[in-house]
């Protein structure tokens, strides 16, 4: 299953977002009355109000920005395996989204590069597409995807491959990395944490540190479809 794909030419990648503003009262006026229609649209009851789940409002690219993508990339060399880690991050999203097309369009040619991700056709892709073109960060060609019938598209998601062609649920990374046996470590944070960690803790590191094992849990998730190996810890690089 999947073996015929060159892990070499599969960039594996995850992002973390959060809110545009710190909390529902430091939105302008005009964009709370924004959120306040889509709010409208998300709230599970009645006891919730827009202020209440503006947490929420980072998984939307109008309402939220990127502070980390992070991505990896298989290299063997001498018949060791590694996986090589490198993140973008910063509270300047323009400018991490232009290195991140940089480093696209200088090292990754979509005619032989595949972007690997869980939940990335339908998340990471869109919302960094979007935001590059809300910050006026030119479109790399493996983003450009716009237009392309669904069968042209040939990246890579561990979420559909997930499915079997069952498009009723939705299964998290957790639990389908638990479900196939691929250990990930206990950290003390998870997705509902981005936000408060961001912008009450002011701890970036950390974050990236959880979208790179995010990364490559992906990678080994891929590796079990393939029924091979799992990655050595060490043999896990971050540059």
């Amino acid at each position: 299953m999947y073996n015929n794909i060159n892990l070499e030419n599969v960039l594996f990648l995850d992002i973390e977002t959060v809110p545009m503003f710190p909390t529902h009262a430091d939105v302008p006026e005009h964009w709370q009355a924004l959120w306040a229609k889509k709010a409208d649209t998300l709230k599970k009851n009645e006891d919730e109000d827009a202020a209440s789940i503006y947490s929420r409002a980072g998984i939307y690219a109008e309402f939220g920005k990127i502070i980390c993508i992070s991505v990896g990339l298989f290299k063997y060399a001498d018949g060791v395996e590694q996986f090589r880690l490198k993140s973008f991050y910063g509270d300047d999203e323009k400018q991490l989204l232009a290195d991140f097309a940089d480093l696209l369009r200088k090292h990754f040619n979509r005619d032989v590069y595949r972007i690997c991700g869980h939940n990335v056709k339908e998340f990471d892709i869109p919302y960094i597409a979007r935001r590059m073109v809300i910050n006026g960060v030119h479109l790399p060609a493996m983003l450009d995807i716009s237009g392309k019938k669904p069968w042209e598209v040939v990246h890579l998601d561990t979420m559909e491959m997930w499915k079997f062609g069952d498009f009723k649920s939705y299964t998290s990374l957790a639990l389908l990395s638990a479900a196939l046996g691929v250990p990930t470590p206990k950290d003390d944070i998870d997705g509902s944490m981005v936000h408060s960690v961001y912008y009450q803790e002011k701890n970036l590191e950390r974050i990236v540190t959880y979208c790179q094992k995010d990364v490559l849990t992906v990678a080994q998730v891929l590796k079990r479809f393939r029924n091979e190996p799992l990655v050595k810890p060490e043999n896990v690089v971050i540059s």
